[in-house]
């Protein structure tokens, strides 16, 4: 079976490389901004880079389709559905910070079965066909072997735009006092992917979007992590997360007192 989405992988490897160039050309340039948000910037460039992505994908592959942050592409009945973050990190692209990826997945017949995610700044590219290995610049990575929440290194979203804001800065300040550090980079997709390598070791957010997710997910799930989605029941592609190394007490961890 992962023989059979091999060249999907390697189309989808040379479009986030392609598109990471192109960002990476860019990065530091005055953008232009198509729509400011409270806690979030839209890029001119993210359109672009996704156009560039889509006909990368489309030219290999014409029967998929594309569903992206910046809008979908191809037959909508298509068995094979390629999600797209063109840019991983926006807001820190915006502001120089050099922390941001583009995001590849597939989809068939509603199952994740490949994911790719492109570093273009480290030029790390991470990639994984599911029941294969989890792979960084082609060599094997695994989850860290951390079991105590005291030694984790963890990503605590807290709660800016996820309609809980004060329950999520609780929950914050809850796991901050549990473990080694907090880290939070500013892409979803890069945190999965860090905990894949052993980087990082869980992850935990009130609001997420499948497109930030996806392709991480099938590398952290093969190279033995766990990730857990609870979707809004208004809109299936949004909702909660919470990702790990399989290894920690996480959900015993999360749980908030009510009198705190």
């Amino acid at each position: 079976m992962m023989n059979d989405y091999a060249a999907y992988l390697t189309v989808a490897q040379q479009a986030a490389r392609d598109a990471g160039a192109f960002l990476k050309q860019r990065f530091g340039c005055i953008q232009q901004v198509d729509e400011s948000l409270a806690h979030d910037v839209k890029l001119r460039l993210d359109k672009e880079a996704q156009m560039l992505i889509t006909r990368h994908l489309l030219a290999a592959f014409p029967e998929s389709s594309v569903l992206g942050e910046e809008g979908n592409s191809g037959r909508q009945d298509a068995e094979f559905l390629w999600i797209v973050d063109p840019i991983d990190g926006t807001v820190n692209y915006f502001y120089g910070i050099p922390i941001f990826c583009v995001s590849i997945a597939l989809q068939h017949r509603g199952r994740l079965v490949m994911g790719c995610v492109y570093d273009p700044m480290q030029q790390e590219c991470f990639s994984a066909i599911a029941g294969g290995a989890a792979l960084l610049n082609g060599m094997p990575i695994t989850v860290s072997a951390r079991s105590r929440m005291a030694e984790a290194i963890v990503f605590i979203g807290h709660g800016t735009h996820d309609g809980s804001g004060e329950v999520g800065i609780r929950r914050f300040a809850h796991i901050s006092r549990q473990v080694r550090k907090i880290r939070i980079l500013g892409s979803a997709a890069l945190t999965l992917c860090y905990i894949a390598a052993g980087r990082f070791d869980a992850y935990v957010e009130g609001r997420i979007c499948l497109w930030d997710f996806a392709a991480a997910r099938v590398i952290l799930e093969t190279a033995g992590g766990s990730l857990e989605f609870e979707p809004q029941e208004e809109d299936a592609a949004r909702g909660a997360i919470i990702a790990w190394n399989g290894r920690l007490p996480l959900h015993e961890a999360l749980k908030l007192d009510s009198n705190a």
